[in-house]
């Protein structure tokens, strides 16, 4: 048996400036996507999903804060399942923010990605959040190709249809798709989120120091802190610094520890996005929410950085709740994905959903390493 192999991640998780080139990493280069070689593969979680995208492995493990495991595979089309902050240990990541932060996996079908995930869970003392995780559960038991029948899935629209034309298409192709299915569907139900990207950035900011800090100094290395990281890149420019700066670096090491006003005032404005989405799922007794997970991979830009095409990633990724992403289309031989949202522990029925959606559409198409996007 082969022991697992290292992918390649987006540099500090697309976490050190707002600059950064997703799947570039001064360790390992550019990762590019197989679908089309000039295309970003999105990130941060970028070299797990092009290794299952290409075949190079049947599943890979991702991490998430927001759309790390979510928009890599949409862009990738690969089914990627963002547990439950809790669900899956993260003893051993490197965080950004201990209230949102999850590994989760990522495969070329759901089955796949089910049986990986039951292999992840389980309560585990290194990490306190996952004592709240209800029993494993044999998530492949959920792979049923009617699970769609008698669902309720709410549409979120506002936001998230209308980021990308094609998005949008796929989107309303996926609900055609729910309505023939038997899916009952309530539109729109949308899940609030203005107002909420300051607020995310700032608990971000002062958690990222914070559980930084206290991981490095675990880990008894020569960096010992976010200051020392930052350091150390001021020293190594070539080597890390050649595209993009470190200025999402210098604002977290500005800020005051977890006790600070502005910390506690922003991480109650997260909350309520929490209790948004229990809100609309309880009125409308939801079993979901969809939407498009976001918009196809832009080109590999050094000059610019990433140039996002819109994600819908922030609602679940703020309330440390479940989502799964599943293919749904492709334009120009780019893939797009559509989400599944849940309630807390609901990956079970995100599964089935996702599942039962796969089996209908079989949207998915393998790469073919095209240098460019197809026309």
């Amino acid at each position: 048996m082969h022991p697992p192999r290292q992918t390649n991640l987006s540099e500090w998780a697309n976490f050190r400036s707002t600059h950064s080139l997703s799947g570039w990493s001064g360790e390992g280069g550019q990762t590019r996507n197989p679908y089309a070689l000039d295309r970003s593969p999105s990130g941060s979680s970028s070299g797990s999903a092009a290794a299952a995208a290409a075949n190079l492995a049947a599943a890979c493990v991702g991490t998430e804060t927001d759309g790390s495991i979510l928009s890599p595979a949409s862009c990738q089309a690969l089914v990627g399942i963002k547990p439950t902050v809790g669900l899956v240990s993260r003893a051993g990541i490197i965080p950004i923010a201990h209230s949102q932060d999850t590994a989760g996996p990522m495969a070329r079908c759901v089955a796949d990605a089910a049986a990986l995930l039951a292999a992840m869970v389980g309560a585990d003392p290194r990490d306190p959040a996952t004592a709240k995780a209800p029993r494993a559960e044999d998530y492949t038991s959920q792979l049923i190709p009617t699970g769609l029948k008698g669902a309720r899935i709410g549409v979120a629209r506002k936001k998230f249809f209308g980021m990308h034309p094609a998005a949008d298409r796929a989107g309303e192709e996926a609900l055609r798709v729910l309505r023939d299915a038997g899916a009952a569907l309530v539109d729109p139900a949308d899940v609030a989120v203005d107002g909420i990207d300051d607020a995310e950035l700032e608990v971000l900011l002062y958690e990222f120091k914070a559980d930084l800090d206290a991981y490095l100094r675990a880990a008894g290395g020569a960096v010992k802190s976010l200051a020392d990281a930052i350091a150390w890149n001021d020293a190594h420019p070539k080597e890390e610094m050649p595209y993009f700066g470190q200025e999402l670096f210098q604002q977290a090491e500005k800020k005051g520890p977890l006790t600070d006003a502005g910390y506690r005032k922003a991480v109650a404005k997260c909350r309520r996005q929490a209790q948004t989405i229990d809100a609309i799922m309880a009125k409308h007794k939801l079993d979901a929410v969809l939407a498009p997970t976001g918009g196809p991979a832009w080109l590999i830009d050094v000059v610019n950085g990433d140039a996002f095409t819109g994600s819908s990633t922030t609602p679940t990724a703020v309330a440390g709740y479940p989502a799964i992403t599943v293919p749904a289309g492709a334009v120009h031989g780019l893939p797009l994905g559509v989400t599944f949202m849940g309630k807390p522990w609901s990956e079970g029925t995100l599964i089935r959903l996702a599942f039962a959606f796969e089996h209908i559409t079989k949207a998915r198409k393998p790469p073919e390493l095209r240098a460019s996007v197809a026309f």
